[in-house]
């Protein structure tokens, strides 16, 4: 898979990123969604990147900057006909390595906790990260996970 950075205009890519936000709300109760729109992956505090095998928009990821020190993982989706080829793995693996490079210390991220999120949370455990509590601004919600990777010791 080849990681560019994102083109929030590009349509493929606005398509997936509808399909994730649309898919993920309707696996969560009202309310407790947090994927962010293209607004949001537009702000200057947000890096994000699309994964493609050849021409094909397979993956997608963002990295907020919460402050210099801790940055927040967004976006991860990957298209269903992509799955289990390791695309969510690399995109992940990108960020982490974009988190270091930025001098962060640590990254957190909020998922659903619903069934349908299973699979993410494996992922981000294979991954190093950790359960944790509700960080920067999120509240405790049944219906979120909250998970971080300490960067450096």
């Amino acid at each position: 898979m080849e990681i560019r950075t994102g083109d929030t205009y590009d349509p493929r890519v606005v398509a997936l990123l509808d399909h994730h936000v649309t898919t993920a709300r309707a696996h969560t109760e009202p309310g407790s969604a947090h994927a962010l729109d293209l607004a949001g992956l537009r702000a200057s505090d947000v890096a994000f990147w699309t994964g493609w095998d050849g021409e094909t928009l397979v993956a997608t990821g963002a990295l907020k900057a919460l402050s210099p020190d801790h940055g927040e993982v967004k976006s991860m989706h990957t298209v269903e006909a992509a799955r289990r080829r390791g695309f969510a793995g690399q995109m992940l693996r990108h960020i982490i390595d974009e988190g270091r490079a930025r001098g962060m210390a640590r990254l957190s991220l909020e998922t659903g906790s619903w069934d349908y999120f299973r699979p993410a949370h494996a992922l981000y455990q294979a991954h190093g990260f950790t359960f944790c509590g509700p960080f920067e601004g999120y509240v405790a919600d049944r219906n979120s996970l909250f998970l971080t990777l300490q960067l450096t010791l």
